[in-house]
């Protein structure tokens, strides 16, 4: 019996912190609030494919949201549209057959990424990445998959994320490069990377980058937050040469143990003057930065050894007005989430076990299963 389709409101201008982004035919970065901005704006793109849909994503539920983006892809693609949807065989187990077998029914090409019997071959890396392209004329990237746990229903938040819709050129360049593994685009003020295998570090790069060069402000959250020593230091220099650093962290998890490999780090950056928020009202799933108020980065990217191995994306945007109302997201759920101070850190015998001990082994084993993913693949 075919699952029950989510219900959807219509396709509106998108809507971050109480400001419209405007609707223009030049606009090239539009920032969405999660499922419930993106997904009708998704659904309203495919509908409108004349030509080509590319949908490259994590986990693709079949159900609710879902089975709206199945009726979309098969309309499409018996309307005569080049339809092509790439899951992974992780994310999306337990989805992937029914996918397949609707969707090339249809007449689509479906590509299951490294199933669970590719284990057996060593290939345990993921295709972390979500990007739907339509007609090489619209984009649309960020940490969001497709599943119902991204949309708000009703009072209750969906998982807290981020995504940005793109026009213009560098929608024809992406469409150039989806099959090239490690790309760097550039449009205006939009450059687009994509990281192939084990190409991770050009993605940590940029937030480096990013980070080195703060004046005044850097607001990052991150949903699965295990930086490398380098990492650490570089945004607990920032705040002790003046910039103001916040970060926004999971206080919840849907990854078992990864929160204690996390707070591990809070005594570091506390005395550093980095400024800690838990966001608890829903789970915390973005991937994104903005500094000083001008550059925008997000994406699929973690900070994470994992995301060094997998295949992520990342934008970069140094637009004002779309860098401005990331922020504002950022600072709203900073402003509802449990600020974490120093002195709230004392830790029981037991407590300090499970974050020192546990936490540091997750984060060293996360370490070296990547490098070990990464050296395998070099040979």
């Amino acid at each position: 019996m075919r699952p029950e389709a989510a219900v959807l409101p219509l396709p509106v201008p998108a809507l971050v912190s109480g400001a419209l982004v405007p609707e223009r035919e030049d606009e090239r970065c539009t920032l969405l609030d999660g499922g419930t901005e993106a997904y009708p704006r998704m659904l309203e793109a495919i509908s409108f494919a004349r030509h080509r849909i590319h949908l490259e994503v994590y986990t693709f539920e079949r159900e609710g949201v879902g089975a709206l983006f199945v009726d979309a892809l098969v309309a499409a693609a018996k309307r005569g549209v080049s339809v092509k949807v790439v899951v992974d065989g992780w994310g999306s187990i337990g989805n992937s057959a029914y996918l397949t077998q609707t969707l090339r029914a249809a007449g689509a090409k479906v590509r299951v990424y490294n199933p669970l019997t590719s284990l057996c071959l060593g290939r345990s890396w993921r295709n972390h990445r979500k990007i739907l392209l339509v007609d090489d004329t619209v984009a649309f990237l960020g940490g969001i998959n497709i599943g119902d746990a991204y949309a708000a229903k009703g009072d209750v938040p969906g998982w807290a994320d981020l995504a940005v819709e793109l026009r213009g050129d560098i929608c024809r360049q992406l469409g150039e490069k989806l099959t090239a593994g490690a790309a760097a685009l550039t449009s205006g003020a939009v450059r687009l990377f994509l990281s192939g295998f084990a190409g991770g570090h050009r993605l940590r790069k940029r937030y480096l980058s990013a980070i080195d060069g703060a004046k005044h402000e850097v607001l990052l959250a991150h949903a699965y937050f295990l930086p490398d020593a380098a990492f650490v230091r570089a945004l607990t220099r920032a705040a002790r040469r003046g910039v103001r650093v916040s970060l926004l962290l999971a206080g919840r998890s849907d990854v078992i143990f990864a929160r204690a490999a996390t707070m591990r780090l809070y005594g570091t950056f506390l005395r550093a003057g980095v400024s800690i928020h838990e966001w608890t009202a829903s789970t915390l799933h973005a991937k994104a930065a903005v500094v000083d108020g001008q550059t925008l980065l997000v994406g699929s990217f973690n900070l994470d050894p994992l995301s060094l191995v997998n295949l992520e994306t990342l934008v970069e945007a140094e637009e004002p007005g779309v860098a401005a109302q990331a922020a504002l997201w950022l600072e709203k759920h900073m402003e509802s989430s449990r600020h974490v101070l120093l002195d709230q850190c004392g830790r029981s015998g037991l407590q300090r076990w499970l974050l020192d001990v546990v936490g540091l082994a997750v984060a060293r084993f996360a370490e070296r299963f990547a490098s070990f993913i990464g050296r395998r693949r070099k040979r």
